[in-house]
């Protein structure tokens, strides 16, 4: 079974030896994209003018995404109409993290070791167990940037939720930030793939720096 997007971008913010996410927010919304994003590709939803729809509630028999499918064509149909993005993504990012972890520890790629910090509060981390997922991940997201376009709409897809929720040093921490902005930012605006499925990418991406922003406005003020 292949490895979601969701799953992919999980993968980038686990540290591999001590098993904390790293930007973990941003992350979190990039996770919820990437679900999304698996879903549009399979034909199953359509997200359009930020607006999300279930086009074909039919399971994709990946575990990870028919959850999701399901939770959203339940709650589609319950808002009466076609709901926002934002709201999507503001309702589902902590569950969306949640259910990726879990499939990456029933994939065998991530292991849950539970600890306490101060000795009080338990918390779980989840290092590395199986590096070579996230070592073709890494190679294949290099190899576009050095080399340029790829034909997998897939591909660039991923890199375009990195790129709108600003996971740069997840996936190239190696490289000069700035110098990884202006190429991806040249790399997802070409024709890559279908209009639909690049017009899905820029809502996500609008919303999940409408959301981003949200959420640092509320934990300053």
């Amino acid at each position: 079974m292949a490895v979601t997007l969701a799953e992919e971008i999980m993968l980038l913010s686990l540290d591999d030896v001590s098993g904390v996410a790293k930007e973990r927010q941003s992350a979190a919304w990039a996770v919820a994209g990437g679900i999304l994003l698996d879903l549009v590709l399979a034909g199953r939803v359509s997200v359009d003018d930020g607006r999300l729809r279930v086009t074909d509630a039919t399971p994709t028999e990946v575990p990870l995404l028919d959850e999701r499918l399901r939770q959203v064509d339940t709650w589609c149909a319950k808002k009466g109409k076609a709901p926002k993005v934002t709201e999507w993504l503001t309702k589902d990012h902590t569950k969306a993290v949640k259910a990726t972890v879990a499939s990456l520890r029933e994939r065998g790629l991530i292991r849950e070791e539970r600890q306490r910090v101060m000795g009080l509060f338990p918390v779980a981390r989840y290092p590395e167990a199986d590096a070579s997922v996230e070592r073709e991940l890494r190679a294949r997201l290099h190899a576009v940037l050095v080399t340029g376009p790829t034909h997998s709409a897939r591909t660039t897809g991923l890199l375009a939720l990195i790129h709108g929720a600003k996971l740069h040093r997840l996936a190239f921490p190696d490289l000069p930030r700035k110098e990884v902005t202006s190429r991806l930012e040249e790399l997802t605006a070409g024709q890559w793939a279908a209009e639909g499925v690049r017009r899905a990418i820029r809502d996500m991406q609008a919303a999940m720096v409408a959301v981003t922003v949200a959420t640092m406005v509320t934990v300053t003020s």
